[in-house]
């Protein structure tokens, strides 16, 4: 039994050796994934070493690294210490949090931090200068594929950057798998089944699939499920019974098969079923039977009467 769901298995993974345009795609890709990951890393290393100065800057500042916390960081570089001067470098927004910041830079900043501090955000300006040069010359090598970018860039919480991403892990041509089903499972995007002597023992992991595809994929599901549309309802539903990270396999999935749909169709475009389509679909009758259900669950009895 087992033989035969391992052999089925490597069935519906084909190989997958894509074309020299997809492979150059993929590799700058993956090595702008890397530089991020780094430079995020750096990131929270800087936050760190504020902390360690006692200065809580990221508790105000949703985002140390704007203009404003750049500034601010810039003066303690440059010897500054005082907590009002360096609360009045705020711009825009920030500057109605200046008492805030005023407390948040009472800390013991020293020349030792200040020597860490320089090293860090060089590393960072370093790591933005690499990723704004391969983001060049990505646009460069995606430009033959600028029509299914344009494609996927329509669906809800699909970016540029993920279409990108998208076209270089799994190529534009879907002809090497027979259904969206095919292409979810390769992507390790299909539900597993634990199975013994017969008996079905639940559903089970979705397994290791490819990381980068998976990251884009979940980071859409996530933006999906900030929108009224019909990827975030399917996200809110599933995340209220099951929980968020069953929620983001699920939008993940279904990402994944309408991109298979439209790759496979240069002429098909997304068309979004709109945040009251399950509403819609389920017909008055069962709604109410749905609600009936839920107040007797809550201990209630119902009886329901025409209005007038």
């Amino acid at each position: 039994m087992w033989l035969a769901k391992v052999a089925e298995r490597q069935m519906i993974r084909p190989s997958f050796v894509p074309p020299p345009e997809i492979r150059l795609l993929r590799d700058l890709t993956r090595y702008r994934a890397d530089l991020v990951n780094s430079r995020t890393a750096e990131k929270n290393r800087v936050e760190k070493l504020l902390e360690d100065a006692q200065i809580k800057l990221s508790v105000v500042a949703s985002d140390i690294f704007g203009v404003s916390g750049r500034e601010m960081m810039a003066a303690l570089l440059a010897g500054q210490r005082d907590p009002k001067p360096l609360a009045q470098l705020a711009r825009s927004r920030m500057r109605a949090k200046i008492p805030l910041l005023e407390e948040a830079f009472v800390g013991n900043f020293t020349d030792h931090h200040a020597f860490l501090l320089r090293t860090m955000l060089a590393r960072i300006d370093e790591a933005s200068a690499d990723i704004a040069a391969v983001e060049t010359r990505v646009e460069e090598v995606i430009a033959p594929f600028a029509h299914a970018v344009e494609q996927l860039d329509e669906i809800t919480g699909v970016g540029l950057t993920a279409a990108h991403v998208v076209i270089a892990e799994i190529g534009i041509d879907m002809t090497r798998f027979p259904t969206a089903a095919h292409l979810c499972s390769w992507a390790r995007f299909a539900p597993g089944v634990t199975e013994s002597a017969g008996k079905n023992k639940g559903r089970g992991t979705t397994g290791h699939g490819n990381p980068y595809l998976a990251r884009v994929l979940g980071e859409a599901a996530v933006a999906a499920g900030k929108t009224d549309t019909f990827l975030g309802e399917r996200y809110r539903r599933i995340a209220r019974r099951r929980g968020k990270k069953k929620a983001i396999v699920a939008v993940g999935r279904s990402i994944l098969v309408i991109i298979f749909h439209l790759l496979s169709d240069p002429k098909a475009r997304y068309h979004d079923l709109g945040s009251d389509f399950y509403d819609n679909r389920i017909g008055p009758d069962r709604k109410k039977r749905n609600h009936v259900r839920q107040l007797e669950s809550l201990g209630f009895k119902v009886t329901l009467e025409p209005a007038a």
